[in-house]
């Protein structure tokens, strides 16, 4: 460890924190092992380090707060207890002080775009390790020099909680004594251009409601459905062939409170239930319920793809609403929109100080109409993001249908953009009839197939109790439908 690595961890531009901080074997004299522990702690006076029964005083070895002790024997175990600033004494867990926890299988699915449950190896979830509780953090950025967790908890100072990069470039943390409901954001540190930007998490389950943007940490396993009867109906019926009538429905502006507030989750619960099922409609489609900065965009311009608009109530309360349409026998089918997402400097444009999520080219990347980027679907880790998302409203909120949104976007390379964009130039092979050599003709076309649309398709479709693609859709001889819409309804 020299002074330079120090500054770096002080400075929070370190690209490896975990081979500064946390236990550290030093050396071994005469059978006699001594190990030392490192911490970066800007907001402590002073700091201990406690373990087996013995307190060491920590030295400060920079003046912005990087402490140090030696300890003789094994390494072991052990806490810090540190007294601030402002008097307060505090006991806690050394992040550094635990391996990584996501599995190299999960990261080399990731990489190879095949994690089609990737939420539940991304974002923010609270686990147990070694018997202490706490977040694992995890973040797709390959192209970033450091990525820090950082709220509330500590102070919002970006230095204080630098991640492990693991391979794929996905980063990772286990904070202990986080819980749910913690707000933090992801400070992401690009090794290009000296980007830096304070980052929303884009598998967060649970988001600040909007003018503000941080993520929320939120446990999604302990709510306790009741709609068994409802399921298991649904996985009989042949919904193609039996009727059926869509209640459409912007939950912002369907009927606002008597003090003009929007109605929360729990009170549509029972307001629109007993409306729709009063008129005799069959299900209710949503208008994109996921998280967005603005309402204007009536949910068409998402932020957190994994998370419920926190507008309304909590993803618990959400998933009540959903429960008490299935009791009232009524399905829900929610508004997708895979084909485009806003420029807000939080959400995913220009996530690690590159073009990562959509395309660098701006003739393929952005559609200027909307001011929306276009998703990159030629991206493996992009691919696994969408896929997951679609399965995740599945699974995991017992959605019955998803009507996915601007289709047409997402095919033609043409779409809205006049003298604008870019052909898709597909090159045919050919042998030479007299030499048996290859010649080239290029062959240009303004639409393209998304191997992200066919692999959708191809993935929803093993899940046949949730999901299947709409059959026989209307095409044009020798092209893809220009219909802006397509749908994944239940069977």
């Amino acid at each position: 460890m020299t002074a330079e690595e120090i500054e770096a961890i002080a400075g929070g531009y370190h690209g490896d924190a975990f081979r500064i901080l946390g236990p550290h074997v030093v050396r071994k004299k005469a059978g006699q092992t001594r190990w030392e522990v490192r911490a970066f702690l800007p907001q402590a006076e002073s700091v201990e380090v406690q373990a087996g029964g013995e307190r060491v005083a920590m030295s400060r070895m920079h003046p912005q707060g990087f402490f140090c002790a030696g300890l003789n024997g094994d390494q072991q175990a052990y806490s810090l207890r540190a007294r601030l600033y402002d008097g307060r004494e505090i006991e806690l867990e050394d992040p550094y002080r635990f391996g990584p926890l996501i599995s190299d299988s999960d990261l080399y699915l990731h990489t190879e775009g095949t994690l089609h449950e990737a939420w539940r190896t991304l974002g923010a979830h609270a686990v147990e390790v070694e018997g202490v509780r706490g977040v694992r953090f995890a973040v797709w950025a390959p192209n970033a020099e450091t990525v820090t967790v950082t709220g509330e908890f500590n102070d919002w100072d970006v230095r204080r909680h630098p991640m492990r990069r693991r391979s794929g470039g996905v980063w990772e943390l286990f904070i202990p004594s986080l819980g749910q409901g913690t707000s933090y954001k992801y400070n992401v540190k690009s090794r290009f251009a000296g980007y830096q930007q304070l980052k929303a998490d884009p598998y967060a389950f649970y988001c600040e409601t909007p003018p503000k943007s941080a993520s929320v940490v939120w446990d999604t396993t302990r709510y306790a459905w009741n709609d068994g009867a409802w399921l298991a109906t649904r996985a009989k019926t042949e919904w193609l062939k039996a009727p059926m009538s869509v209640y459409e429905v912007h939950l912002e502006s369907w009927l606002r409170g008597p003090q003009g507030q929007p109605l929360t989750y729990r009170e549509l619960a029972v307001k629109l239930v007993t409306y729709v099922k009063q008129m005799g409609y069959t299900h209710i489609e949503l208008l994109p319920v996921m998280e967005h900065p603005y309402s204007g965009s009536w949910g068409y311009q998402v932020i957190g793809y994994f998370a419920p608009t926190s507008r309304f109530g909590t993803p618990d309360d959400f998933k009540h609403f959903v429960d008490a349409c299935h009791q009232a026998g009524i399905g829900v089918i929610v508004d997708w929109v895979p084909a485009h997402f806003p420029k807000d400097a939080h959400g995913l444009v220009f996530f690690d100080g590159t073009a990562l999520y959509e395309h660098a080219d701006p003739r393929k990347g952005e559609h200027r109409d909307w001011g929306t980027l276009v998703f990159n679907y030629g991206r493996n880790e992009v691919k696994t993001f969408l896929i997951s998302n679609a399965l995740f409203w599945l699974q995991e909120y017992h959605i019955d249908g998803l009507r996915v949104d601007a289709v047409a976007s997402m095919l033609y390379l043409d779409y809205s953009r006049k003298a604008r964009w870019r052909p898709c130039c597909i090159w045919i092979i050919r042998a030479r009839p007299a030499s048996g050599s290859p010649i080239s003709t290029a062959a240009t076309k303004t639409w393209k197939p998304s191997s992200f649309c066919a692999a959708s398709t191809r993935w929803l479709t093993k899940y046949p109790a949730l999901s299947r693609p709409r059959k026989n859709p209307p095409h044009f001889p020798g092209s893809p439908s220009r219909s802006t819409s397509a749908a994944w309804v239940s069977p």
